[in-house]
């Protein structure tokens, strides 16, 4: 229970911390410092052993080499909650599961009804299905943090779902020009991680040198470099040494996160929220790219869920999460349609190749769907919080945890 507590917190933070990046970017892209702010991202940086080498502007070192950091955590995340957490019961996985499906599925078809007809901007279709965690969570934490902890839970499962078909679909759709010898070379490199686990290898330093290894060799692939991240952190060992109070695996995801949530995302959110909104027409927003993405986050993601929830519920197959209600579910689902981050980064990968004009509609069409589905979501958490916090049930919450504190003195 203190781990989630202190992942509530964190995440609060760190997705205040988004905001301010992403709104600093903003500014500076839209004032006489633009010229500075792109040749900052442009700068570049190189790395070579022998005759390999990877010459790569900051922009991407930020998105293929820090955010396959992050996907790392996400890997090793949902490697926990599958084998001890929220997710290891299958009953209470069945809600969130059906919801995370609902909510890839309903806004890609929005966007794709919007720009079916395009071959360019259909390869969008995925960036309106992500559910930003750090975002989300914040939301919730600042404006509902005395809600039923089970809201709280299903919407990190929601979350944690969405990542989860974030990978698949990277994987699948957004991978391109495949190397066979990298491929091969990762292959062999995972495999070596296998081995390490199953002999119980608890030196970091040894799955630290071959996921470097995998990294490099994922990134020459044409698989995107972030995939590694979230590979490897399936073969860190799990099982907690005689010695230690903590398993591998929960150690580094301990010292990960505060670096996650306050370095990487933030940065992330500066490099790829930058948007000059003083030389956009009215076409940048008013194009089907850019309302296809703003209306599957902010429509689409509260349709799919809330509405897959509610069949779900009256025929049978999953119940509320408990001590809630349908309005506290209602503004969850609405919450996650605040892709952000994640909407961003697949924004990245679908048009990487076709110029800044597509990029520009992907930030206006993520930023306004995340702006109106935390605005709106955050209105209706805070309206459900004032209401709970004048139920008996809160009453006697507040009262138990009262106990518990003082109990110790008491003795």
């Amino acid at each position: 229970m203190d781990k989630v507590k202190y992942l509530f917190r964190s995440e609060a933070s760190g997705g205040v911390l988004l905001v301010l990046a992403a709104v600093l970017a903003l500014i500076i892209a839209n004032s006489p410092a633009n010229h500075l702010y792109n040749s900052f991202l442009e700068v570049p940086v190189i790395v070579q052993l022998g005759s390999f080498i990877i010459n790569k502007p900051l922009l991407l070192w930020v998105n293929d080499g820090l955010m396959a950091i992050f996907f790392f955590l996400v890997g090793l995340e949902i490697k926990r909650e599958v084998l001890c957490g929220n997710l290891s019961d299958s009953k209470s996985i069945i809600l969130p599961l059906i919801a995370a499906i609902a909510g890839i599925a309903v806004p890609a078809i929005i966007y794709l009804w919007l720009n079916g007809n395009d071959p360019v901007a259909v390869k969008g279709w995925a960036i309106p299905s992500a559910t930003d965690i750090a975002f989300a969570l914040g939301i919730f934490v600042i404006f509902g943090k005395h809600l039923p902890l089970t809201l709280k839970l299903f919407l990190l499962s929601v979350a944690i779902f969405d990542d989860i078909a974030a990978v698949v679909i990277i994987a699948l759709f957004y991978s391109q020009d495949l190397s066979m010898l990298s491929i091969i070379v990762a292959t062999i490199g995972i495999a070596f991680l296998f081995v390490l686990n199953q002999l119980n290898v608890q030196k970091r330093a040894a799955y630290f040198l071959v996921g470097i290894i995998v990294w490099a060799a994922v990134l020459k692939s044409g698989v995107h470099a972030t995939l590694s991240g979230f590979a490897i952190a399936w073969f860190i060992p799990t099982n907690k040494p005689k010695s230690e109070k903590q398993s591998m695996l929960e150690s580094i995801e301990h010292a990960l996160h505060p670096w996650t949530a306050f370095f990487i995302l933030p940065l992330f959110a500066f490099a790829n929220a930058g948007v000059n909104l003083i030389t956009a027409d009215v076409s940048a927003i008013t194009n089907s790219i850019t309302l296809g993405i703003a209306m599957g986050l902010f429509i689409g993601k509260q349709v799919g869920i809330f509405g897959a929830c509610w069949v779900a519920i009256k025929l049978g197959l999953a119940k509320l999460p408990e001590s809630t209600n349908w309005s506290q579910l209602y503004g969850v689902s609405i919450l996650c349609g605040v892709g952000f981050t994640m909407s961003l980064f697949i924004g990245t990968l679908a048009f990487e190749t076709y110029g800044i004009e597509y990029q520009n509609n992907v930030k206006i069409g993520v930023l306004m769907g995340s702006l109106l589905s935390a605005v709106l979501g955050a209105i209706i958490i805070a309206r459900e919080e004032a209401k709970y916090r004048s139920t008996n049930t809160f009453k006697r919450n507040m009262e138990t945890e009262r106990l518990i504190a003082v109990e110790p003195e008491l003795r």
